[in-house]
């Protein structure tokens, strides 16, 4: 087992679960809920707070292979289920950018790291949003990869067939720098004579509609509906219940108040609702290429509304996190988050550049040529 260079740090400080020793060049921030051997990996929870992996997460391994150097265990929402990063054990991360207003989650400590300046970029998990929804409230990029393109081993699941692992960075060159290593086969071409679709600006607020609107003018994109994916929440939940069932049953009191309820719920899902969700997720591919028929990309927002305050209700709020990410998870298709310029109260809004399976090269190509095109 390699040594624990581990600092533990205060709870309050928020961002921080372990910092690591030493000031490299090329600094990463991992999220806590990846296996790192030797380093304590507590997933954000208390049930795990002195555990050791005597193993690396694949993801990880790679990027220290590449020459990026693990700078700390950043925090998260308590097994990355929540959109806030309110943690209860570990403290509530802070978003950097606007103090006051939340970091997002679940991924919100990798977010903030990099905006804090304490890394050049970081690792995240989206299973409904997680690393996009932590981009878009911190003003910084994030990439959700096809499905299984970038290996989820040594990370504690919450949604298997919804997690995936990606990049977070400042900007979209920085993912493209990552998904290098993470995957080495994606290819990054020329957006050129890419046709663009555009989706769901009328359901934001003004501000974000006015940038999402001017992102869609910027790239020539043409308005078409989208399907949402609420039928498929009880198929996510079931997956939820199948990982927790026996670890919340040994261990409910460690669980924070704040996920206790959401995973209830989880077991509480019956057979019947899960079969009628994986039929409504089945029906979701079918209709989410009809809709994109006749285009390469779809441009949406990734949130409705600039990053709320920081004691948000998370459990009230989630439905409305989620309305734009988590579609994207159900179809395992490449989304990718960047700032879009500024909305309500003078805080970022962001766009989501989507592709289908497989099309990760072309979403990263066409966020390259907007994040240049929307740049002050």
């Amino acid at each position: 087992m390699a040594p624990d260079r581990s600092q533990r740090i205060r709870p309050v400080e928020g961002i921080w679960i372990t910092k690591l020793e030493g000031a490299p060049a090329r600094r990463l921030a991992v999220k806590d809920l990846f296996d790192t051997a030797g380093i304590r990996t507590t997933y954000g929870s208390a049930v795990f707070a002195e555990h050791l992996p005597s193993e690396t997460a694949p993801a990880v391994a790679a990027l220290e292979a590449a020459g990026w150097t693990n700078v700390g265990k950043a925090n998260l929402h308590e097994f990355a289920y929540g959109v806030t990063s309110q943690n209860l054990h570990y403290g509530v991360v802070p978003n950097p950018l606007a103090p006051g207003r939340t970091a997002g989650g679940s991924s919100g400590g990798s977010a903030a790291a990099i905006v804090a300046g304490e890394a050049e970029a970081a690792l995240g998990t989206d299973s409904g949003g997680s690393i996009r929804i932590p981009a878009a409230c911190c003003g910084i990029a994030g990439l959700k990869p096809t499905y299984g393109l970038v290996p989820t081993e040594g990370v504690f699941p919450l949604a298997p067939s919804f997690d995936h692992v990606g990049p977070m960075a400042a900007d979209v060159r920085g993912c493209v720098e990552l998904m290098r290593v993470l995957a080495p086969g994606v290819h990054v071409p020329s957006p050129d004579d890419v046709r663009v679709a555009v989706a769901w600006a009328e359901l934001c607020e003004p501000l974000v509609r006015a940038r999402v609107e001017a992102a869609a003018a910027t790239v020539g994109a043409t308005a078409i509906s989208f399907p949402d994916a609420d039928e498929v929440g009880p198929a996510f939940m079931a997956e939820v219940a199948d990982v927790h069932r026996d670890l919340y049953a040994e261990n409910a009191e460690l669980y924070g108040e704040n996920i206790r309820g959401k995973i209830e719920r989880c077991l509480a899902v019956t057979d019947a609702e899960r079969a009628d969700a994986e039929r409504a997720r089945e029906q979701l591919r079918t209709d989410a290429e009809a809709a994109l028929d006749g285009y390469d990309l779809l441009l949406a927002p990734t949130l409705a509304f600039v990053a709320p305050p920081a004691d948000v209700d998370e459990p009230a709020t989630r439905s409305a996190f989620v309305r734009f990410t988590f579609p994207f998870n159900a179809l395992g298709w490449p989304a990718l988050a960047l700032p879009a310029g500024e909305a309500e109260g003078g805080l970022p809004a962001s766009v989501q550049v989507v592709g289908r399976a497989g099309d990760d090269g072309l979403v990263l190509a066409l966020g390259l040529a907007l994040e240049a095109a929307l740049k002050p």
